[in-house]
C-alpha cells in the first residue's frame, strides 16, 4: 500500500475521533499495567466498572503482594480468566518489588520479561503512561481493520505489527492503535462492519463486500 494512501487513513482517522484518547481509566502506570491486563478478552467498559474499586483498595505493587489470591480473584472476578489474571497480577508486582523498587519500567525489555505482560500490552503502558513509542500495540480491533484494510496479510499479532510499523510514520505509531480501537466499536465492528457509515470506506478494498 503506498505511503499516501496509509497517511490519509490516518488524516481521515484523526479528523473523526480528535482529542482520541485511551478508554481505560488510570492514574498511573501500575493501574495502567494492571487494567491492561484485566481487559484481556474483557471491555474496557467492565474493567473501568471493576478499577473503580480496586484501585482504591490496592495502591501499591505491595498491597497486591499482601493479599490473598482468592480475595484478589474475587475482586477482579467479573473481568473472566480471573485465576489467571490474578496470579500474573501478584507476580509481576513482587518482581517490581524486588527489582525495580516497586515502579513499573519504562522499556519494551523489562516491561515484556513480567508474568502476563507481551507486546502489546507493554506497547499500551509505554505509550499512555510514560509516553514513550516502541511499536504498536495490536488488539483484536487493529488485527480485524488491518486486514479489510490491506495493511497487512498476516493474522499473528507480532507480524501484523511488524507490517505496520513498515507503513505507518513512527510518529502516529502511538494514536494509530487508539484510532483503530474507536472507530473499530463503533463502526467497523466485527460481525456487521457499518460500510456505508464509514470514512475510510473509498480507500478500503473490503468495503461493501459484508453481507
Amino acid at each position: 500500500m503506498a505511503d499516501e494512501t496509509v497517511n490519509e487513513i490516518i488524516r481521515l482517522l484523526k479528523k473523526e475521533y480528535p482529542g482520541v484518547r485511551i478508554a481505560l481509566h488510570h492514574s498511573n502506570p501500575l493501574e495502567l499495567l494492571v487494567s491492561t491486563i484485566l481487559s484481556a478478552r474483557c471491555t474496557d467498559k467492565r474493567v473501568n466498572e471493576v478499577t473503580e474499586k480496586l484501585f482504591k483498595k490496592y495502591r501499591t505493587a505491595q498491597d497486591y503482594v499482601n493479599v490473598s489470591r482468592e480475595e484478589l480473584e474475587k475482586d477482579i472476578y467479573s473481568t473472566g480468566f480471573y485465576k489467571n489474571k490474578a496470579k500474573n497480577i501478584k507476580k509481576l508486582s513482587a518482581i517490581l518489588i524486588e527489582n525495580f523498587n516497586s515502579q513499573v519500567p519504562d522499556n519494551m525489555h523489562d516491561l515484556t520479561a513480567l508474568p502476563g505482560v507481551a507486546r502489546k500490552t507493554a506497547n499500551i503502558v509505554l505509550s499512555n503512561a510514560f509516553g514513550k513509542v516502541e511499536g504498536i500495540a495490536v488488539d483484536t480491533h487493529v488485527k480485524r481493520q488491518s486486514l479489510r484494510l490491506g495493511l497487512t496479510v498476516n493474522k499473528n499479532p507480532g507480524k501484523i505489527e511488524t507490517d505496520l510499523m513498515a507503513l505507518v510514520p513512527k510518529s502516529d505509531w502511538g494514536i494509530f492503535t487508539l484510532l483503530l480501537i474507536h472507530h473499530g466499536r463503533r463502526v467497523c465492528k466485527s460481525r456487521k462492519p457499518m460500510c456505508g457509515e464509514c470514512v475510510l470506506n473509498s480507500l478500503c478494498p473490503s468495503a461493501f463486500s459484508f453481507g
